[in-house]
């Protein structure tokens, strides 16, 4: 059976864990080494069976605990050019450790197989993972991302789940603290999703097939894991979907680990 379980997820950190009986992933390493040890061994993952750690884009909110981590348990670290280019300049990559650029086609790691797909961010090179388990169910992550691209859309499209970002809420932003540049650049098309344009996505997703939806990054300041949930159900339930048969739907938590999901 697969499993997928967030670790963090929030913009002061974001990871998550997929994997299965014969080992696991890390989508992301943003907090510290000490943490993700601790994080990974209170969802009853032994970090020594890890294959690979795979970066979305170099913000340090996603790879604060990269170098360390991967240089204790030498694990490879997968990524664009942009991404992998980025974080050998600022040295976020032991030089024991080996990195490497996705192909087209993906990288089988630990039985699984693991594509990229391009995503809108203010990064280097962002990009979002669709990942192929042994037992044939599909996970894919689409956060940190302006708009749900054509290619995230196609390669994700039919996954079993979904972790999809829904980080602001329209009206929490507008009334917020935030000055007008920040505020652009969140709403911006290399910005974050709104949880409406989560809710069109994983309406999309779900017409594909996905039944298990996992929403995330939300901002602490501009939205609530409530507001959040209910605008992604109040859709999927608008187009026919029912929760607890055709759907679930779960928020992952800003700190501490999320709901370990098997399927």
């Amino acid at each position: 059976m697969s499993r997928f379980c967030t670790l963090c997820s929030s913009s002061s950190g974001n990871s998550s864990y997929i994997g299965y009986s014969g080992g696991g992933i890390l989508i992301d390493a943003g907090m510290s080494a000490k943490q993700l040890i601790l994080s990974l061994e209170r969802i009853g993952v032994d970090p020594n069976t890890l294959k690979a750690v795979f970066v979305t884009h170099e913000h340090s909110d996603h790879i604060s605990g990269l170098r360390v981590f991967t240089s204790r348990f030498r694990l490879p670290i997968f990524g664009t050019v942009g991404t992998i280019t980025e974080l050998e300049h600022s040295g976020n990559i032991c030089e024991k450790v080996p990195a490497y650029i996705i192909p087209e086609e993906g990288v089988e790691v630990g039985g699984m197989l693991v594509r990229s797909f391009e995503t809108s961010h203010d990064s280097a090179e962002s990009c979002g993972f669709a990942v192929e388990m042994p037992d044939g169910r599909k996970v894919s992550i689409i956060t940190d991302t302006g708009y749900v691209t054509d290619d995230a859309f196609q390669k994700a499209r039919a996954s079993d789940l979904v972790f999809l970002e829904s980080n602001y809420d329209l009206k929490l932003l507008a009334e917020s603290s935030y000055p007008p540049f920040l505020k652009d650049r969140v709403t911006s098309r290399t910005g974050h999703l709104s949880n409406e344009d989560c809710s069109k996505a994983a309406c999309r997703f779900l017409d594909t097939g996905t039944s298990r939806f996992v929403l995330g990054h939300l901002s602490r300041e501009n939205n609530t894991p409530q507001i959040a949930r209910i605008i992604t159900k109040c859709a999927l339930t608008r187009i026919g979907g029912v929760e607890g048969r055709d759907f679930r739907l779960n928020i992952a938590p800003a700190k501490g680990e999320g709901e370990m999901i098997i399927f």
